[in-house]
């Protein structure tokens, strides 16, 4: 078939790379390759295989290459670990990819197995960068560290380069014949490596495969499904109502005594502040100094003003989607917390009990409300056997390896340890869906009791008339009752009715639930309107929401303490 005039294909494509055909070319491809693991290890592999499969360069040599490259690169880990400690993993680029939880169980491991682990974290997809470092931090002998880096390196990057040009050679002639084709043709040859590295070969232990189905469940089960994707027919909705009722903004009315109707970045402490006081769990906001001394003592001072004892709550005054938020059982846990709390906090008493998202609506036409939604919330929690790991507890749970990674970053340091047998391990305790924590519909336990009380508190609020009451309560008796409720949260206007995230619910029906409750939103602000309220302008909320990106960054979700 003759060449495309346009200068597409094989040929194109190569000409993104330095001429190969002498000394000099050739060692520019492979200095690059070299330098390229430092980004991205396995990518490097595979696009120097396909280098090979067309005839750029040679396989042992880009073999040479890569694994020179990666060879570096641990051994630079390991220097860091052994230069900066600990604190290596507290600071940029590494406190991207590896969390103190996750060096401290590597550094279980390497004290566990010693440099056996060095060798076969090469084959086990996210072990590797914790246990090079771990390996510095706890200044292991040096030569026997560096001959299992090497030789895992030899060992790898051969496999995978290979892998990619024979995936790529089986595409290279009929290239030759379709060069239009060509750049597809490469992108197909390196995603089906990437595919078999990063699937088919984590599939051949049973963590890999208890892994990949965490990851298949959590996108065809529409719970899981990141808030974004979810909430597109939402946000359609919400253009079409905003439209019909010309003004997009409209909705923020619906609470006139809420900055923006409680759309975000509202404070924490005015609202609470705003709440009857027999119902709301004692608490204080403070502002921290940016000493870490000076925290410790702000927290310390605000627990005996309050009359605290631990365990207590700690959470961001602005914050949302439970980020920042840990129930603190110790001054160890305090301290650990304080790492990544923003300047504005609340130190907050701890209610026990059972915990329910109740949604309510009053029209300002009506004299009372009523309960929209109802949310119980079950922690999850695995049950020793006496045998197993926490970790395989996690990932042999049916409803547990659904969040597997979230479960296993955020109780790390305690994954090796083995469960009595009947013994029930906890795996979250702060009552956010994306925190782990599940989700029941609740609107049977409605009653005119609890309606009654719930309308009470809402009412004393002024200019509250739509959202959700986060509140425990000792037991579900007592919620129907409308009896003995502790008011934790008051979320207003973006507030969901959290009964949709019942596991099994029908995705359609969720959608539904959310399309009235955003209906009754902009109906409720039409009357505030009518009455006098104004809503908040459309720059405006755009002003917010780019605040709430630009915090967001700096209030990452924190582990309980």
């Amino acid at each position: 078939m003759p060449r495309p005039p346009d200068g597409t294909g094989l040929d194109s494509l190569a000409s993104l790379l330095p001429a190969a055909g002498g000394p000099a070319g050739t060692w520019m491809i492979l200095v690059g390759l070299a330098v390229a693991t430092f980004l991205a290890e396995d990518l490097t592999c595979i696009g120097a295989g396909l280098l090979v499969a067309q005839g750029r360069i040679g396989f042992v040599e880009a073999s040479i290459a890569c694994a020179i490259g990666i060879f570096v690169g641990d051994l630079l880990l390991v220097a860091a670990g052994r230069s900066l400690g600990r604190h290596v993993v507290e600071r940029a680029p590494l406190s991207w990819v590896v969390s103190p939880a996750a060096l401290t169980r590597a550094e279980g491991w390497f004290e566990a197995r010693g440099v056996r682990m060095v060798l076969l974290s090469r084959f086990v997809p996210g072990s590797r960068l914790p246990l090079y470092v771990a390996a510095g931090v706890l200044r292991a002998p040096l030569r026997p560290i560096v001959l299992a880096l090497a030789a895992a390196s030899i060992v790898w990057t051969p496999l995978l380069v290979g892998l990619s040009r024979a995936t790529g050679g089986a595409v290279v002639a009929w290239l030759e014949r379709y060069e239009a084709w060509a750049l597809v043709a490469v992108l197909v040859s390196a995603a089906v490596t990437l595919l078999v590295v990063k699937v088919v070969v984590p599939a051949f232990t049973w963590r890999g495969r208890r892994l990949l189905l965490s990851r298949w469940r959590r996108w065809t089960r529409w719970e899981f499904w990141p808030v974004w994707l979810f909430n597109l027919p939402v946000f359609l909705h919400w253009l079409r109502l905003g439209v019909a009722h010309r003004n997009l903004a409209l909705f923020t009315a619906a609470n006139p005594g809420m900055p923006a109707g409680g759309f975000v970045l509202e404070s924490k402490s005015e609202i609470l502040g705003a709440l009857p006081p027999a119902v709301v769990p004692r608490f204080e906001r403070i502002e921290l100094p940016d000493d870490t001394a000076g925290r410790l003592e702000a927290i310390e001072s605000a627990r005996r003003r309050l009359g605290l004892e631990y365990p207590f709550v700690g959470k961001p005054d602005v914050g949302e989607r439970g980020a920042g938020v840990a129930i603190l059982r110790n001054s160890a846990g305090v301290e650990h917390w304080l790492h990544a709390a923003p300047s504005a906090v609340l130190v907050q008493e701890y209610a026990p009990g059972e915990e329910f998202g109740v949604f309510y609506v009053r029209r300002p036409s009506q004299a009372s409300g009523t309960i929209f939604s109802i949310m119980a919330k079950s922690f999850p929690a695995v049950t020793g056997d006496g045998s197993s790991t926490l970790e395989r507890l996690i990932l042999a749970d049916d409803r547990a390896v659904c969040m597997a990674p979230l479960y296993l970053e955020r109780n790390a340091d305690r994954l090796d340890s083995v469960p009595a047998a009947g013994e029930r391990v906890e795996l979250t305790d702060i009552g956010n869906h994306c925190r782990g924590t599940l989700f029941r519909d609740g609107r049977a336990l409605a009653t005119p009791e609890l309606t009654a009380a719930v309308d009470a508190i809402a009412r004393a609020v002024p200019g509250f008339y739509f959202g959700r009451f986060d509140l425990r309560c000792p037991s579900v008796e007592a919620l129907r009752a409308g009896r003995d409720l502790r008011i934790i949260e008051l979320n207003g206007v973006t507030s969901e009715a959290t009964h949709i995230y019942e596991p099994g619910a029908s995705l359609l029906a969720g959608w539904r639930t959310l399309f009235e409750q955003w209906r009754l939103a902009f109906e409720i602000a039409r009357e505030n309107v009518e009455r006098g309220a104004r809503p908040t302008r459309l720059r405006d909320l755009f002003a917010l929401l780019a605040e709430r990106r630009r915090r967001s960054a700096t209030i990452p979700g924190v582990r309980e303490a």
